[in-house]
C-alpha cells in the first residue's frame, strides 16, 4: 500500500471527501459502490463487484453439492453451477 500524502477530515456526519485525483486514478463514478473493509486500525475501500460476489458464492455452492448427497440431480447440479462459473468468470475478465 501506496501512501499518498493526502488528508482529509471527517464531517460533522462522518463523511469523508475522496480527492477527485484519487476517484479518477481508480475509476470510481459518481454513484460507484464502495465496499468497507477494517484491518486492525485500518478502513479499506474498494470498489463493490456484484460479479466477484456472485462468483465466490457459485464456487461455495458448487463445493457443496460435490459433498452433498444430491441423487440423480447431483450431475445437472454440477453442470448448471458450472455453466454459471463460466459466464461469471467471463464477466470478471471484462473488469
Amino acid at each position: 500500500m501506496k501512501s499518498t500524502g493526502i488528508t482529509r477530515k471527517v464531517d460533522d456526519l462522518g463523511r469523508v471527501v475522496l480527492p477527485i485525483e484519487l476517484r479518477r486514478n481508480l475509476g470510481i463514478g459518481i454513484g460507484d459502490t464502495l465496499e468497507i473493509f477494517t484491518d486492525k486500525e485500518m478502513i479499506v475501500l474498494r470498489r463493490y463487484n456484484a460479479v466477484d460476489d456472485l462468483l465466490t458464492m457459485a464456487v461455495r455452492l458448487k463445493d457443496r453439492v460435490v459433498v452433498e448427497d444430491c441423487g440423480e440431480m447431483k450431475p445437472v447440479l454440477l453442470d448448471k453451477l458450472s455453466e454459471v462459473e463460466k459466464l461469471l468468470m467471463s464477466e470478471v475478465d471484462k473488469y
